[in-house]
């Protein structure tokens, strides 16, 4: 099976994206998506970005590695009553069942940069965007102070070393090297522009809880703690996300999470 796949389809990830919401709805507000706008969605999860870009009457394709998440983001369309919201399972690195030049806007929300093969996602983005169009990516900085680059960093210190050849995924949020990849893609470095932005994640429960869900339903998390297990490391990594979550949480309540995280915003004029 697909690794990637793999990793995705491990938890849960819809239980994580129920306190995304409201900055994903922030997100696409600032993208200017209007009435009959094809868009792609990819690395979509349940449609945390992608229903409300079919609100705004566009027709959007989420696309996920991921099985159980693609049936997640189809049920929700149909919930919210969105005929022109639908999603399937693919893969960023080879969108093979996707035609050239089929979409006007490709979004993805800190999706596609954990995909394998970032060179292949690069040319795949462009490739599957008209020309005029534009790519939108929202990427994890590497090193930044806040929860998801700090999550990400502190679990690596957990698990086994990455297999020979690997690419880390936090390199999508490295200015110079998402020029470099896009350049591969045959996009000028002045067709690339960048801005630092927030996304917040809200939750009516405690930090500690909100970090359960990472433990039990979020793949990277679940990975680190079945290896620190192994090595009796688990009260440890318990202990040092527990103090990463609580210090970072800025409700000014114990019962409540609303906690900042910097990402860096892509936009690729095709």
């Amino acid at each position: 099976m697909n690794p990637n796949k793999a990793l995705w389809e491990k938890g849960d990830f819809t239980r994580i994206a129920e306190t995304m919401r409201e900055s994903g709805e922030a997100f696409v507000s600032t993208l200017g998506i209007s009435k009959d706008l094809k868009v792609l969605d990819l690395g979509c999860g349940d449609g945390t970005t992608a229903l409300p870009e079919a609100k705004r009457q566009a027709t959007v394709l989420g696309v996920d590695i991921a099985g159980n998440l693609v049936e997640a983001g189809n049920a929700r369309a149909k919930k919210a009553s969105l005929p022109n919201c639908t999603f399937q399972v693919g893969d960023a690195s080879d969108l093979n069942e996707l035609r050239d030049e089929s979409f006007d806007m490709t979004v993805t929300m800190f999706g596609a940069m954990f995909a394998p093969r970032p060179l292949d996602v690069a040319k795949e983005m462009v490739r599957v965007t008209r020309k005029g169009g534009q790519i939108v990516m929202g990427n994890w900085v590497p090193g930044d102070p806040t929860l998801v680059a700090q999550i990400l960093k502190i679990s690596s210190a957990y698990t086994p070393p990455p297999p020979e050849g690997f690419v880390s995924p936090m390199l999508w949020g490295v200015e110079d090297e998402v020029i470099k990849r896009f350049g591969q893609a045959g996009i000028p470095a002045n067709n690339i522009t960048f801005s630092k932005e927030t996304f917040t994640f809200v939750s009516e429960r405690s930090p500690s809880e909100f970090l359960g869900d990472f433990r039990h339903y979020y793949g990277p998390t679940m990975t680190a703690f079945e290896s620190a297990e192994k090595n009796g490391k688990a009260e440890a990594l318990q202990s040092e996300l527990e103090l990463l979550f609580n210090s970072q949480n800025k409700s000014g309540k114990e019962n409540a999470t609303y906690i900042p995280a910097t990402f860096l915003k892509v936009t690729v004029k095709c």
